[in-house]
């Protein structure tokens, strides 16, 4: 089945691509989450009408996330967790825990894009990546001390 994607999907093309996927993908997946269309001649047409429209929202998207990771680099957060003996963490800092510490700076961002192979649990200072949009990958100085 031909399906032309709306919005971009991870491992499979980015917005305004022409593709060929199994039926029950696009009848069970992409077209529910509305992530494509069936590609008939007029849906083709309307797409390419709206090209230019989707290009300029995508330039501004990439304007404001570059605005954000100039704001997030100029930050290093300071998180305080209780210690025992050695220097060793009562718990682990999550993800959670750095976007509540981004909040109260007055940067609202999502969790689920900040990169932790596994939460931390050394002090000291972390350079964690975080993915704004597909484009724009900055870095979240976070800094561990005891409390």
């Amino acid at each position: 089945m031909k399906v032309i994607l709306i919005q971009d999907v991870e491992k499979l093309g980015n917005r305004g691509k022409v593709l060929e996927v199994k039926e029950g993908y696009a009848r069970n997946f992409l077209l529910p989450k509305k992530l494509a269309l069936v590609a008939t001649p007029s849906n083709i047409k309307v797409y390419e009408a709206e090209k230019a429209r989707y290009e300029k929202l995508d330039k501004q998207k990439v304007e404001d996330a570059k605005t954000l990771a100039g704001k997030i680099e100029s930050l290093t957060l300071t998180i305080t967790r209780k210690c025992g003996e050695e220097d060793k963490l009562f718990g682990s800092v999550t993800s959670a825990d750095i976007q509540e510490a981004l909040e109260a700076q007055g940067v609202v961002i999502d969790k689920r894009d900040i990169h932790l192979d596994e939460p931390l649990k050394t002090l000291g200072v972390h350079t964690l990546p975080y993915k704004i949009h597909k484009d724009v990958v900055c870095n979240i100085k976070v800094s561990v001390v005891k409390e």
